[in-house]
């Protein structure tokens, strides 16, 4: 699959929604509307092989036997829906992993991950997704990507906390994206190794978009008001569609 769009949502007061549409995803009251690369993200390692193009409307990320790449974005983020397009390495990809994901900072950080395991050409990505609230992960799933990629949901994160289990509204988080090699345990368990005949290998961004709340020296950007009514995210849930789509996704097509 050469191209992938997905979306992750996440609400404070019900759940983490992983879709594919390659969106991720929150909701909130302050606009931040991003369109420039330049203006709302940092290029943190590569030398030289993150690249910001066409007017600052596409990022690329790239992968070489001497390094891979990575970003993160300018602002930190607690609620708010966040949109990116992300076109994963086409053909054999196999032993690249591009990830895509929220992280806030520390030992107790929240994290909400996206990872897209590359493969020979001609098989399906297989997207892994893990959920960190205050440090500790071990919430993996996997899910190949054999359908067509759109708005479909993969995963939902409930708030349980009335159980004692941690949900990530508390530590904002910036967007983080990356292309790298771990053919040590990517592809079918580290059996299939890169192909550096095929290098480099190019990732591409476009569209980023967030209408989130911006968390800025221990302060939000959003009204401490927000409600149902006036912020119809606060509550949104999966509808019936969405929710039988999600039940045949984790039928079907669950990687583990």
């Amino acid at each position: 699959m050469a191209s992938c769009f997905c979306t992750t949502k996440s609400n404070a007061k019900l759940v983490v929604e992983f879709l594919i549409l390659l969106l991720l995803g929150f909701s909130c009251t302050d606009l931040c509307f991003a369109g420039n690369f330049n203006q709302d993200f940092d290029i943190t390692w590569g030398d030289g092989r993150a690249k910001v193009l066409n007017n600052a409307k596409l990022l690329t990320l790239s992968l070489d036997k001497a390094s891979g790449s990575g970003v993160q974005s300018k602002h930190e983020y607690l609620f708010g829906k966040i949109d990116l397009q992300l076109k994963l390495v086409p053909g054999n990809s196999a032993g690249t992993v591009t990830a895509y994901y929220l992280s806030s900072q520390g030992p107790t950080h929240d994290e909400i991950d996206f990872e897209f395991l590359g493969n020979l050409s001609g098989d399906p990505y297989l997207v892994h997704t893990n959920v960190y609230t205050q440090g500790k992960g071990d919430r993996e799933q996997q899910f190949y990507l054999c359908f067509y990629v759109d708005g479909t949901p993969i995963r939902v994160f409930k708030n349980l906390e009335s159980r004692g289990i941690p949900f990530p509204k508390k530590q904002a988080m910036r967007v983080y994206s990356s292309l790298w090699n771990a053919d040590d345990w990517a592809t079918r368990g580290g059996l299939v190794k890169t192909d550096w005949s095929q290098a480099p290998f190019t990732v591409s961004l476009r569209n980023f978009r967030a209408n989130a709340c911006v968390w800025k020296s221990t302060k939000s950007s959003c009204s401490a008001n927000n409600s149902s009514s006036t912020k119809p995210w606060l509550s949104e849930e999966l509808d019936a569609a969405s929710a039988s789509r999600l039940k045949w996704v984790q039928r079907k097509l669950h990687g583990l």
